[in-house]
């Protein structure tokens, strides 16, 4: 999820300088409020808090990192497929934990591979599992997951909809520190839902790091996913739309119907 921007900051950024998943970390993420959600939302559906998490997709685990670093009975998994991704994420989110990496494994697979560990959550966040184009593959992804939680597990994943979300647009946002996160809708075709968008960095020294992350996706509606969720396997799904009344503070709750807007995001969570 989008987070405020951040309250921290080092020198001057500038295209030449600056780590794009430094970047991305600073203007994309924020380990948390997601690990927050998480707690609250897990300990709503099963009654204790959850002790382990897997995050698929996981690209430089901060959030994997975040987690194990707020509990010491805390275990995390990470997921990706991107040798250099996962190399930095341990440079820099997972070292940092001391001892507490220990509790940290990192798997460069693809997240439908095998994985030995039950754990009490699985997450896929920032609409990285919009990588499956087909009801077949995604289905198959969450049958795979639903294997690998352990008794009382829950799956967590997020989505983005509005009418604004199938546009083509800019959006821009100002980030502590000296840049500007730059979130391209670049193209949406209507018949198969694929979607092109790009993050772009733009400094306050005029320089630009265009295209610093290309996603290709299909777009995928509530309806679809939790209907999908239900073919997996999963008994009880839920929405977690938010309630709040400005755009500063989140309040995700679970509902059955909701207004339309501009531009949303949502969590759901299937047991």
């Amino acid at each position: 999820m989008k987070s405020p921007s951040r309250s921290k900051t080092q020198s001057r950024f500038t295209a030449k300088t600056a780590d794009k998943h430094d970047l991305y970390q600073r203007s994309v993420q924020d380990a948390d409020t997601e690990v927050a959600f998480i707690e609250r939302v897990y300990k709503q559906l099963v009654g204790r808090a959850p002790k382990s998490l897997r995050e698929d997709f996981c690209g430089t685990a901060l959030l994997t990192a975040t987690w194990v670093k707020r509990g010491a009975e805390r275990r995390g998994i990470g997921i990706d497929l991107d040798p250099s991704v996962l190399a930095w994420g341990r440079e820099h989110n997972v070292a940092p934990l001391a001892d507490a990496a220990e509790r940290v494994k990192l798997y460069c697979q693809d997240v439908r591979a095998k994985v030995p560990e039950k754990v009490d959550v699985v997450g896929a966040f920032n609409f990285s599992y919009w990588i499956f184009f087909t009801r077949d593959e995604m289905r198959d992804y969450f049958a795979h997951v639903r294997r690998g939680l352990g008794k009382d597990g829950v799956f967590i994943l997020d989505a983005y909809g509005g009418w604004e979300s199938q546009e083509p647009m800019l959006e821009e946002r100002p980030i502590r520190g000296g840049f500007t996160y730059v979130w391209d809708q670049d193209s949406f075709d209507p018949i198969t839902h694929r979607i092109k968008n790009y993050i772009h960095f733009h400094f306050k020294d005029g320089s630009k790091l265009e295209r610093a992350f290309t996603y290709d996706w299909r777009y995928w509606t509530l309806p679809e996913l939790t209907e999908l969720l239900h073919e997996a396997g999963y008994s009880d799904v839920r929405v977690y739309w938010d309630t709040s009344d400005d755009d500063v503070h989140e309040a995700y709750k679970p509902r059955k119907k909701a207004d339309n807007q501009p531009g949303w995001l949502a969590y759901i969570t299937a047991r």
